[in-house]
């Protein structure tokens, strides 16, 4: 009798086992299901690829590589202009009484701040080099963006990614954009 109520004892504990592996092997189907339903389609470009087979972007750099050339030998001329200033300075140094050496020393470094400057408007972060760049470049740009965009949407892909890496995330739908929702749960208005 003890060996009978052992066995439905182990029967029942197997049934158990087993009902509790069906559910979860069925909570996991149903989990996978679900989540391939609500599935983002993501997509890779290489950004790169695109615009150096553009040739609105090739005669862009084109142009932008000449004007930094002369830009860079226009600097080139100015510092080897202080170079002979100092140059002959320090052949008539000997000649010179403290004050006309005091003026030429001066004179000497006013012309290299001046390059410096000259070379900070050219080719500093907000410089003229930037600012021809985007002027060229951006135009080529976001026509690139507006046709991934574009893209996206017809093929219905939710998010698109950089490959180069350089731009990152190229377009994203904005229904995956929860910005507004962390600024609520924040109080930020």
């Amino acid at each position: 009798m003890l060996e009978k109520g052992l066995n439905k004892v182990y029967f029942a504990i197997q049934n158990t086992s087993t009902m509790i592996y069906k559910s979860l092997i069925l909570s996991i189907c149903l989990f996978i299901s679900v989540n391939s339903l609500n599935a983002q389609r993501v997509a890779v470009v290489d950004i790169n690829n695109i615009l150096e087979n553009l040739s609105d972007y090739q005669a862009a750099q084109n142009e932008i590589d000449g004007v930094s050339a002369k830009w860079r030998q226009e600097i080139s001329q100015e510092y080897d202009k202080i170079k002979s200033m100092y140059n002959k300075y320090q052949a008539e140094q000997v000649l010179l009484s403290e004050e006309v050496k005091v003026e030429r020393e001066d004179e000497i470094m006013a012309k290299e701040k001046e390059v410096r400057d000259l070379q900070k408007r050219r080719f500093g972060p907000e410089g003229d080099l930037f600012r021809k760049r985007q002027e060229l470049v951006s135009p080529i740009q976001d026509q690139v963006f507006t046709a991934i965009e574009e893209y996206a949407k017809i093929k219905g892909y939710d998010i698109i990614f950089d490959k180069a890496g350089a731009a990152g995330l190229l377009y994203a739908n904005d229904e995956f954009d929860k910005t507004e929702e962390i600024k609520r749960e924040l109080g930020i208005r």
